[in-house]
């Protein structure tokens, strides 16, 4: 079946055939769509939504969800966000599944509500205190905002972690048809965590501290050896790379407007390519350096540097010399324009 849906609207369908239970949420521009179509389509299959007076709230709702095995979901916007960066640390320390969606607006502050993908370090470094990754998926298409959706509950059950998606205003309102699921994901079973009140689940503790320094310490370690094996889920597209002179490397909205200009460069014999990372945390940093090594390469975001830097480290980290990265960038909102980045890419080539 064939749907015509806003960017946000598909989140919440993705949510529902990913099995989600609850949604809990407090409206916030440019997400508020998220929180109207839960609120009308979560009741009317039978699942709970719950608007959160705030935030913290909101969050604090999915941690308890989350301690009991239950599928659930929030949304916000940036300043949201900046809120709900303690939740997300408990959530991580308590190894507990549940996704989160962000869709970024401009800032630092109130900012305004134009798209902006400056919050990529906030959700890629763990924007709350302590060491801890979440899972974090960048949409390119209202397709792909449905279709994340589920692999963020897939794999934020498979690693208990919070999964974040990470769109922007102009993903979460814009509107395309979107094929819908043949079947609903069926979340594993919880019973050896879960806390459920039940006799099989009368042992298990969900905790966050630890007043033993060596356990704590072992705790992260145990945490981080398994954000190493999150990396065997990382997903991203090369488009039209295997000849490329120049490889575009954006995510998200930016990937949309890059592909375009690989395809008009294309008709004009210029050999562009785009790497596009889907997952952003763990990003697939092997592919990255298998496409780009030896190649110029065009940083394409809507943010002050914080992708194209994040590129130059694991570049780096996985052996590379340094390599050079040019970036094209706007914020606040602006937008970078397919003829604007055109200009660029045959600047940067020299034609």
């Amino acid at each position: 079946m064939i749907k015509f849906l806003k960017g946000n609207e598909a989140v919440v369908v993705g949510s529902l055939y990913a099995g989600s239970e609850v949604y809990f949420g407090y409206p916030i521009t440019p997400a508020s769509e998220i929180a109207h179509a839960a609120a009308e389509w979560y009741p009317a299959v039978g699942r709970t939504f719950l608007q959160a007076e705030c935030e913290t709230a909101a969050i604090s709702m999915l941690y308890g969800a989350a301690c009991a095995g239950k599928p659930a979901i929030t949304a916000t916007s940036g300043p949201g966000m900046s809120l709900m960066q303690e939740g997300l640390s408990y959530m991580a320390a308590g190894e507990l599944p549940g996704v989160i969606v962000n869709i970024m607006r401009s800032g630092p502050g109130l900012g305004n509500i134009f798209p902006e993908q400056s919050d990529y370090n906030q959700a890629v470094k763990g924007g709350g205190h302590g060491n801890y990754k979440c899972l974090v998926f960048a949409p390119g298409s209202v397709q792909e905002m449905c279709d994340l959706t589920i692999k963020a509950f897939e794999l934020s059950f498979k690693y208990r972690t919070p999964a974040i998606i990470l769109a922007d205003g102009l993903l979460g309102q814009m509107m395309e048809s979107i094929t819908l699921p043949v079947s609903i994901y069926q979340p594993p079973d919880v019973t050896d965590w879960a806390v459920q009140g039940t006799a099989e689940t009368r042992g298990n503790l969900i905790t966050s501290i630890f007043m033993n320094a060596e356990i704590q310490e072992q705790r992260n370690l145990h945490l981080k050896a398994k954000y190493e094996s999150m990396r065997q889920d990382v997903l991203c597209e090369c488009y039209c790379c295997d000849d490329a002179d120049i490889i575009l490397a954006a995510y998200g909205i930016s990937s949309r407007i890059s592909r375009s200009a690989v395809d008009l460069l294309r008709a004009e014999g210029v050999k562009a390519g785009l790497f596009r990372p889907i997952t952003l945390s763990p990003l697939p940093s092997e592919q990255l350096c298998s496409v780009t090594l030896n190649r110029k390469v065009l940083v394409v975001e809507h943010s002050d540097s914080q992708f194209c830097d994040d590129l130059r480290m694991h570049i780096a980290k996985e052996g590379h010399r340094y390599q050079e990265l040019a970036l094209i960038f706007h914020m606040g909102g602006v937008m970078i324009t397919v003829e604007e980045l055109i200009v660029r890419v045959k600047k940067e080539l020299g034609c």
